[in-house]
């Protein structure tokens, strides 16, 4: 997978990958995943309206899965693949059906 994050860092930390290895915008309104090397931690930083919300979560048993190849540093993830994350599902899907979306926060996570 990617680059491993340092489960130490928080809110300043963070937003600093997401300007220097992703060169996004943390105030964007994008969910940004990290998670750790052994893959048993995951930290979710995005911006609301007035302030940045870090959202995190370990595992007591297993590990998240990985996520796109290993040289892909970002990816969007639709709410059905960030829930099946978060819960340790795997999802394959042969075809989805042609939608409109507004494309809400979920949607516009990226995993680091």
């Amino acid at each position: 997978m990617h680059q491993p994050t340092d489960m130490r860092r928080s809110y300043d930390g963070l937003v600093a990958l997401v300007k220097q290895h992703l060169g996004m915008d943390p105030l964007s309104g994008q969910g940004f995943i990290f998670i750790n090397r052994r893959r048993t931690q995951l930290k979710v930083l995005y911006f609301d309206e007035d302030g940045y919300c870090l959202w995190c979560k370990r595992l007591e048993q297993g590990r998240f899965r990985r996520l796109g190849g290993p040289a892909q540093a970002k990816m969007a993830l639709s709410q059905t693949e960030f829930s099946a994350l978060i819960e340790g599902l795997q999802i394959a899907v042969e075809k989805r059906q042609k939608r409109w979306r507004n494309r809400p926060f979920a949607e516009q996570v990226m995993v680091q």
